[in-house]
């Protein structure tokens, strides 16, 4: 079946270098919301991929024919490309997409030296998920909390309505990323807003407490919402990530000394 996606949806590929960085958007998001992290990195040498998620980009109603293995998969055979065209890959995501970076790491650890993670998603304390298991049988979608940024004129091209089937899939992911956390032991940067109207604290708190990693960098973001790569925080976003893959970069290199 054909699917419009939208111009400011469209993947992201930049960067020839011998480093890659994979991106991974949000949910009912878009790679409009990784687009000027990855250029920024992509200018600075590293070999950047952004990849539009299935069901993403087009319509919720599209969405909600996907679920988070069609999600994975898409990401994985990123991260597969990356890994054989570069000399190290580092992983990174927002929301949603922080959470698949997380399963990368957990079902090919070799294939990555790092991972980056922006405010990510890996549960919610909001009472209305207890109904989603029946609810998404009757009910398509409800509002959505989308473009949470505090700063003005941002668009991260995020749907207007939350898809339920696709929510549900998604809380699925959620439960085998968290048994999984110990498995992951990478080097791990870490952004958290201080103000977030789409998570709550329950998923930063529970990575602390159950992430095998014990290289954890992390910074407190002041001025920026949910969606941090586009709001006020974004520059220390984008120069604390690019610092942390020279880093991982250099280690590499002496350990091959």
């Amino acid at each position: 079946m054909s699917v419009h996606v939208q111009p400011y949806a469209e993947p992201f590929h930049g960067g020839s270098g011998d480093i890659g960085v994979l991106l991974c958007h949000g949910f009912t998001g878009s790679p409009a919301s990784m687009r000027p992290w990855a250029g920024f990195l992509a200018e600075r040498g590293l070999r950047v991929v952004a990849p539009r998620l299935p069901g993403h980009g087009t319509s919720w109603q599209y969405l909600n024919r996907t679920g988070w293995q069609d999600w994975y998969a898409c990401v994985e055979r990123e991260l597969i490309k990356l890994s054989e065209v570069c000399e190290m890959v580092v992983v990174g995501g927002q929301s949603m997409g922080a959470c698949l970076a997380l399963r990368l790491a957990q079902v090919h650890p070799s294939r990555i030296s790092g991972i980056m993670l922006v405010n990510p998603a890996l549960r919610s304390r909001d009472p209305r998920l207890l109904a989603l298991p029946v609810l998404r049988r009757f009910v398509a979608s409800v509002p959505a909390i989308g473009h949470d940024i505090n700063k003005p004129g941002m668009h991260e091209g995020a749907y207007d309505r939350t898809p339920l089937a696709a929510l549900y899939s998604l809380t699925r992911l959620w439960r085998i990323v968290a048994a999984d956390l110990p498995k992951v032991t990478h080097p791990l940067l870490l952004f958290r807003s201080l103000q977030d109207h789409v998570l709550d604290g329950s998923s930063v708190r529970l990575l602390r407490r159950r992430v095998g990693s014990r290289e954890i960098e992390e910074h407190a973001l002041a001025d920026s919402y949910h969606v941090a790569t586009l709001d006020y925080d974004a520059p220390t976003i984008f120069a604390e990530s690019f610092a942390f893959v020279k880093r991982l970069g250099e280690k590499a290199m002496q350990t091959l000394a």
